[in-house]
């Protein structure tokens, strides 16, 4: 036998000795997760979604600023000029880094709207009118997808892995995004259910529902956080494709 056909013969058994590797059990193919439980695979792409720390801190420092400010001046025009000032450092930043400035941009969204409310009607108080509208709203849109089992941090984690439905293959995912569906819901209700009441009380608000929003924005956020944090912690739930739940 010639050198270049044992050559060959040597190359095709590895070939194969790699391809019975890769479909051993346990062991993930091409395109597989590298995940070994759900909790695992839920916690890296939620992370990648919300943008880690960094993310949520600059979605809340510009909104911070803009309330802060309002509530010790009683001036949007300057309220609007604190947010959007903490806003630009950030996005400065990010540009400079050539990296997304997807969040800072989610918050001066935010307060241009709170801005447009409260200058159209001259109510101060109307300038948090849009946060408990949007709470509102994320919270009966949360709580309508927990009812038809197509919860929404399904879809965070869809957004990331570029396949907006694959999650709903496993239903220990299913299960697990509901159950974290229902922390991101909690704040939502609390922060409708405490300043519309306030909202509609009499008399000038504004001081009021400042301090609530400041009170009930990022703390509550991060509790909730920290509460998904610790269920993805405490849960090894198994990868298992199947059909749809």
């Amino acid at each position: 036998m010639r050198d270049d056909d044992v050559r060959d013969d040597a190359r095709a058994d590895d070939a194969r000795g790699a391809e019975a590797r890769d479909s051993a059990p346990g062991r993930p193919g091409p395109g597989s997760s590298a995940h070994e439980t759900v909790e695992a695979a839920v916690r890296a792409q939620l992370s990648k979604a919300l943008g880690g720390v960094r993310g949520m801190v600059e979605a809340a420092v510009p909104v911070i600023a803009f309330t802060g400010t309002f509530v010790l001046t009683e001036n949007v025009q300057r309220a609007v000029i604190a947010g959007i000032g903490a806003a630009v450092v950030m996005l400065a930043v990010r540009l400079a880094q050539r990296s997304s400035p997807q969040f800072v941009l989610n918050s001066l969204v935010g307060i241009a709207i709170a801005a447009f409310f409260a200058l159209r009607s001259g109510r101060a108080e109307d300038a948090f009118m849009p946060g408990i509208i949007l709470n509102a709203g994320y919270a009966a849109a949360m709580l309508f997808s927990i009812a038809v089992r197509w919860p929404v941090v399904g879809f965070i984690i869809g957004s990331v892995t570029g396949d907006p439905t694959a999650w709903r293959r496993d239903p220990g995912i299913v299960k697990l995004c509901s159950r974290l569906t229902w922390l991101l819901l909690a704040p939502c209700v609390a922060r409708v259910a405490v300043q519309y009441p306030i909202y509609l009380a009499d008399g000038d608000q504004s001081a009021i529902l400042g301090a609530a929003k400041i009170a009930m924005g990022w703390p509550l956020q991060v509790a909730a956080l920290a509460a998904m944090a610790w269920l993805l912690a405490r849960g090894r739930t198994p990868i298992e494709r199947g059909r749809p739940a």
